[in-house]
Parts: C-alpha cells; sequence; structure tokens
C-alpha cells in the first residue's frame, strides 16, 4: 500500500497531510468528530536532527492548539548517520521526539503508530515505538537491529543468530516477529478500509501504561520480560 493509498483510506472524506521532504506533517477528520493530526516519515528517509525537531515542534504544538489522537506514520531508514549528527547530539533529538510523543499521549492525546514501509534502529524506537500503540501494515518491514550489528554487538556470528531467530522472536526482524514479541499491537487488513479498523482501534485503545511486555509473554515472543519487569517494580515499591 502506498502513501497516498493509505492516508485516502484512513481519510476518505480527505484530508491535509503534506509530504515535505520526506516528513509527513497535517491532520485528518475523523468520523466520530475531530480531527487526528498526522507526523511522520515517509519515502524511506533517514531520520536526522533536523527531521526529529520538525516533528517534535508539531506536536508540541498540537498540544497547545488541538485535542484528538495523533498518527505517526512510518516508513524510514534507520537514523541518519553522519558526523555532523553525531556532533549535532543526534540521539537527544532522537529522544526528544519520543518524549514529546510520551508526554503527549499522558496528556489527552492518545497515539498510534502505523507502520507501512521500513524502519529500523534509533528512527523506529524515537517514532512508531514511542506511540501508546503501533500498527503494522502487511508489508511492513520493520528492524530494531539487523542481524550483521547484532552479531558486533552480542559477539555472536550471524549464523548463530540466524538459527536462533528461527525459534527467538527477538532475535528476528520483520513484521510476524515484532507481533510476536508485542512491539506491534496488531496487523490491518489492507482489504478492509483503514478507517473503519482506526475508528474500532480508537473505540477499544489500550490504557496508557505500557503492556507491550505482557502482550509478548501472551504471543510467546518474550516470555520473560513481564516477569522481570514485575520484580523489578516489587522490589522497588519495597524499598520506598
Amino acid at each position: 500500500m502506498t502513501l497516498d493509498e493509505m492516508l485516502a483510506s484512513l481519510f476518505p472524506d480527505g484530508h491535509d497531510v503534506r509530504n515535505d521532504h520526506s516528513v509527513l506533517l497535517g491532520s485528518g477528520p475523523l468520523r466520530t468528530g475531530g480531527r487526528a493530526l498526522v507526523i511522520g516519515i515517509a519515502d524511506r528517509a533517514a531520520v536526522g536532527a533536523d527531521e526529529a525537531i520538525r516533528l517534535s515542534s508539531y506536536v508540541l504544538s498540537s498540544i497547545e492548539n488541538g485535542s484528538g489522537p495523533i498518527l505517526v506514520i512510518v516508513d524510514s531508514d534507520s537514523q541518519r548517520m553522519s558526523k555532523r549528527q553525531e556532533l549535532l547530539g543526534l540521539n537527544e533529538y532522537l529522544a526528544h521526539v519520543a518524549k514529546c510523543l510520551i508526554y503527549a499521549d499522558m496528556h489527552g492525546r492518545p497515539t498510534i503508530g502505523i507502520l507501512y514501509g521500513h524502519s529500523a534502529a534509533g528512527a523506529f524506537l524515537a517514532t512508531a515505538l514511542a506511540t501508546r500503540v503501533l500498527v503494522g501494515l502487511p508489508g511492513a518491514d520493520p528492524v530494531v537491529m539487523d542481524l550483521p550489528s547484532m552479531a558486533k554487538v552480542t559477539k555472536l556470528s550471524i549464523e548463530v543468530l540466524e538459527e536462533k531467530a528461527k525459534s527467538t522472536a527477538v532475535f528476528a526482524p520483520g513484521l510476524r516477529n515484532l507481533a510476536q514479541t508485542g512491539a506491534v499491537h496488531i496487523t490491518w487488513d489492507e482489504a478492509v478500509p483503514l478507517v473503519d479498523q482506526l475508528e474500532a482501534l480508537l473505540g477499544d485503545m489500550p490504557d496508557a501504561r505500557d503492556r507491550r511486555d505482557a502482550l509478548g509473554k501472551e504471543r510467546s515472543g518474550r516470555l520473560k520480560a513481564a516477569d522481570i519487569a514485575e520484580r523489578v517494580r516489587g522490589l522497588a515499591l519495597q524499598a520506598r
């Protein structure tokens, strides 16, 4: 599904979302009334400091001047890699995008990520995964860390990681594996109007507490994370 097709299916009555050098900014009407803010990255563009600060600014402005959910539509590369970006402190810019989305979600603006293309690494974490709920479209290609990079970090060979990926979703890229770990809440059906699926999701949004670890346990993609998180929480409460 192309970006234009997706936006037309989400907002059949029209929208004002514009693609400005691969940064998506705008809004669209909801069937139940009001408008959804739309931000995102298109054209498999890398996310650098310039893109990150524009997204952050748009979200913060909307908190002051608007209402309704925020859709984060993503087809990106990884974070932009260059000496300039490192000197600017790109990690802080990406963290700022994520914090703006979390802040908006905590203040009455439920955030929904819609992954329709590729995304990877820091750009994926700061946009799609920073939302309360992440939706995937068939054909989406998310990668938290590709296997060659994972091999460098873990000091395991790619062959070992490929073997582990067959049975352990956390080692494997792709939409199905991200859904199994709980990172992707639901995969929409392209044959059904997206506006219908969006309205259904808005009517049954999970609460703001991040329960992806529990979802990963239910789906047998992350068997330990929820229990460990709960144990850490319990110990922290005991120490208060």
